[in-house]
C-alpha cells in the first residue's frame, strides 16, 4: 500500500517543502512535524510539495514527517457558530484558552470548531415526508440557535435522493443523524452540521440584481453612497483614518441578519476592543445582545502570517452558509492588505516572479475570487429562499497611497468605494469618508426603493448635497487667495450650507447613543431640513437679502442639533424648525420692506 507520509526537505519561515508524499494534491491539508502543524499544499513541483503552514514553524527540522490527509481545508457549518470567536483555522479561541490555560494559541492544538457535547432542540420540517425526493438546500428541520437566529438544517448541496427517514422532534448533538437520504445503492446520513471546503464557493440557484439597500446606520453611506444587499465595497484609508472603528460600526448597526467580522492581521488590541464592545452591546432594533447574531474570526498580527488567507476564506464560507438559509449576511474583512502582504511573503519564499511592489502576479485573481462571492441569490432547495452576502473589505495602503497595487486591484472588482481622508480625520470629522473620492454604482439600483420610502425626496436631496460639496471644494481655492468676503452672496450662502451638510449631516459621533446609529427616516428629515433652508435662503439672496442677515436667524441652527436626539424627538424638532423658520423669514421680509 502506498505511503501518504513524506519528509521535510526544506523550511523557509511559513513555507515548508516536503518530499516523498505519494500523489500530493493541490490545496490538500497536511500535518507537519511531530506536533502535527496544519498546512496546505499550494504548489507541486517535480517530486516536491510546497506547503504553507498555518502555525509557527520554529523548531521544525529537515527529515520530520509530513502526513497528507487527502482533505481540503474545510469549515464546520452548523449550530454553535453564532457568538463564537475563532482563529483562522476555525479553532474556538475561548475553548483553547480554557483547555491550555494560556492567552496564546499553542501550536499543534486541535479542537473541534463546534461543540460535540451540546444538545440542540431540533424541530423537523412539516413540509417534508418520508419518500419525498430531496435535493441540496432542502430544509429538513430547524434549531433555535439564539432567540433571533433560527438555524435551518439543510440537505448538503451535493446530495440528492429520496428521504428515507427523519428524526422526530427532540434534543440532538451535532454528530447525531437527523435524516437519511438514499440514491440508488448510496445512503447518506444528514447531521446537524456540514463540512464544506473554504476555497469552493457554495452553489446557488440564481443570482439576483441588487435592488434593496443595506441600511448601515451611517448617513454618508445610506443617503449619499448607498450599498445594496449583496454588494461589495472597499474602505481604503491610511493609518488613523478610522477604518477599524467604521467597520466595527457597520457590523454592529447594519440591518443584516448575521454579521461576520474577520480581523485579518490587525493589531490585537483593536480586536480585543471589538470583541469587548460586541459582547457588551445591546441591539436596540432587535431587543437582544449583539453577539446573538455575530461570528468573529480573530487572526491578529502576531499570529502566523499564512493563516491570514485561511481566516478570510473561512469568513466568506460561513457567510455563504447563512446566506443559503435565507439570511442577509454582512461580512467585514479588516484588512485585505494584510492578506495581500501574506501572499507576498509566501510568494517570495517560493521564489516566484514578483509583480508590482513585490506582490505576486495572482494578487488580482485572489481578490476577484473573494469579492465575487458576494451577491444576492435565490438559494438551492425548498422552501425557496432569498439570501445575500454583502462584503466590506478594508484596505490599508502604506502612507495612504491609493495608487498602490492592492487598492488598484480591489477597485476593479468592487462597486462602492468609501475612501477615508486623512485630512478629514485630523479635523475630527468621522466617519472620514471623502465625498470627492468615494462613489457608489448601486445608486440606480436602489433609487426606486429609496424614493418610495422618502416620498421621492431622496434623489433630489442627494444630488443637491453632492453639487454643493463639489462647488465648495472649488470655492475654497478662491477663498484661500482672496478671502470669503470677496465672494458673491450666493457663494457665501453655499459655503454656509456646505458646512451645515458636513457638520449636521455627514458627521456622526460613534460615542453618542443617538448618533452612532441613524435610522433612514432621521437622515431624510435632516436632509429635508437642510434642503428647505437652502432653497428658501437662496430665494432671499436673489431677492436682495444679504447673507449676514440670514446668518442672524436662529432657527437654522436647530438643524445642527437634530442628530443628537431620537427619531421621535427629531420629528417634533423638525416641525418646530419649519414653523420658526417661516416666522423668521416673514419677519425678515417685513423688516426689509419697512
Amino acid at each position: 500500500m502506498s505511503s501518504r507520509i513524506g519528509r521535510i526537505y526544506r523550511v523557509a519561515g511559513p513555507l515548508v517543502v516536503a518530499e516523498g508524499i505519494e500523489s500530493p494534491r493541490m490545496y490538500e491539508i497536511v500535518y507537519v512535524g511531530g506536533e502535527g502543524l496544519i498546512g496546505e499544499i499550494i504548489a507541486i513541483r517535480g517530486g516536491y510539495a510546497y506547503i504553507q503552514v498555518y502555525e509557527e514553524t520554529g523548531g521544525l527540522t529537515v527529515g520530520e514527517k509530513v502526513e497528507a490527509t487527502g482533505r481540503p481545508l474545510s469549515a464546520e457549518l452548523g449550530p454553535g457558530l453564532i457568538g463564537s470567536i475563532y482563529d483562522g483555522l476555525q479553532r474556538p479561541e475561548l475553548v483553547i484558552g480554557e483547555l491550555t490555560g494560556s492567552i496564546f494559541i499553542k501550536r499543534g492544538v486541535k479542537v473541534n470548531a463546534l461543540d460535540r457535547s451540546r444538545k440542540w432542540v431540533f424541530r423537523r420540517s412539516k413540509e417534508l415526508h418520508i419518500g419525498d425526493k430531496v435535493v441540496g438546500g432542502d430544509v429538513i428541520g430547524s434549531v433555535a440557535e439564539t432567540p433571533i437566529v433560527e438555524h435551518r438544517i439543510m440537505v448538503p448541496p451535493n446530495i440528492k435522493g429520496v428521504l428515507e427517514w427523519v428524526a422526530s422532534d427532540g434534543e440532538y448533538s451535532i454528530e447525531d443523524v437527523v435524516a437519511t437520504v438514499t440514491s440508488g445503492s448510496s445512503r447518506y446520513e444528514v447531521k446537524l452540521y456540514q463540512v464544506w471546503p473554504v476555497r469552493t464557493p457554495r452553489p446557488y440557484k440564481e443570482k439576483l440584481p441588487p435592488s434593496e439597500p443595506l441600511v448601515t446606520g451611517k448617513r454618508v453611506i445610506d443617503l449619499i453612497f448607498p450599498i445594496a444587499k449583496g454588494g461589495k465595497a472597499a474602505v481604503p484609508g491610511g493609518f488613523g483614518t478610522g477604518k477599524t472603528v467604521m467597520l466595527q460600526s457597520l457590523a454592529k448597526w447594519s440591518h443584516a441578519d448575521i454579521a461576520v467580522f474577520v480581523g485579518c492581521g490587525e493589531r490585537g488590541n483593536e480586536m480585543s476592543d471589538a470583541l469587548k464592545s460586541f459582547r457588551e452591546l445591546f441591539d436596540t432594533r432587535r431587543g437582544r445582545p449583539m453577539m446573538e447574531r455575530s461570528v468573529f474570526i480573530a487572526n491578529t498580527s502576531n499570529m502566523p502570517v499564512a493563516a491570514r488567507e485561511s481566516s478570510v476564506l473561512l469568513g466568506v464560507t460561513i457567510a455563504e452558509y447563512f446566506r443559503d438559509q435565507g439570511y442577509d449576511v454582512l461580512l467585514v474583512a479588516d484588512s485585505t492588505s494584510r492578506w495581500a502582504e501574506a501572499m507576498r511573503e509566501i510568494s517570495g519564499r517560493m521564489e516566484e516572479m514578483p509583480g508590482e511592489e513585490g506582490f505576486p502576479a495572482y494578487l488580482a485573481s485572489r481578490l476577484a475570487d473573494f469579492y465575487e462571492r458576494a451577491g444576492r441569490v435565490v438559494t438551492l432547495g425548498s422552501p425557496e429562499r432569498v439570501g445575500s452576502v454583502t462584503i466590506f473589505g478594508a484596505v490599508s495602503p502604506p502612507g495612504g497611497d491609493f495608487s498602490e497595487p492592492v487598492v488598484r486591484n480591489t477597485l476593479r472588482y468592487i462597486q462602492s468605494l468609501y475612501a477615508l481622508d486623512y485630512e478629514l480625520a485630523t479635523r475630527r470629522h468621522f466617519p472620514a469618508v471623502s465625498w470627492l473620492m468615494s462613489y457608489s454604482l448601486y445608486v440606480d439600483f436602489v433609487r426606486e426603493y429609496m424614493d418610495e420610502v422618502s416620498s421621492k425626496r431622496w434623489s433630489e436631496g442627494r444630488s443637491l448635497f453632492l453639487k454643493i460639496l463639489q462647488r465648495e471644494s472649488e470655492l475654497l481655492d478662491i477663498v484661500r487667495l482672496v478671502g470669503p468676503e470677496a465672494l458673491p452672496e450666493e457663494d457665501k450662502l453655499l459655503l454656509d450650507v456646505a458646512r451645515m451638510i458636513r457638520e449636521a449631516f455627514l458627521q456622526q459621533n460613534e460615542y453618542d447613543p443617538n448618533d452612532a446609529y441613524s435610522p433612514l427616516e432621521k437622515g431624510f428629515i435632516i436632509m429635508n431640513a437642510i434642503t428647505e433652508f437652502y432653497e428658501t435662503a437662496l430665494k432671499l439672496v436673489r431677492d436682495g437679502v444679504p447673507v449676514f442677515k440670514i446668518r442672524e436667524l436662529k432657527s437654522p441652527y436647530m438643524i445642527y442639533r437634530f442628530k443628537l436626539y431620537t427619531l421621535d424627538e427629531v420629528r417634533k424638532l423638525y416641525e418646530e424648525f419649519r414653523n420658526s423658520f417661516r416666522k423668521e423669514v416673514e419677519g425678515l421680509l417685513g423688516g426689509g420692506s419697512g
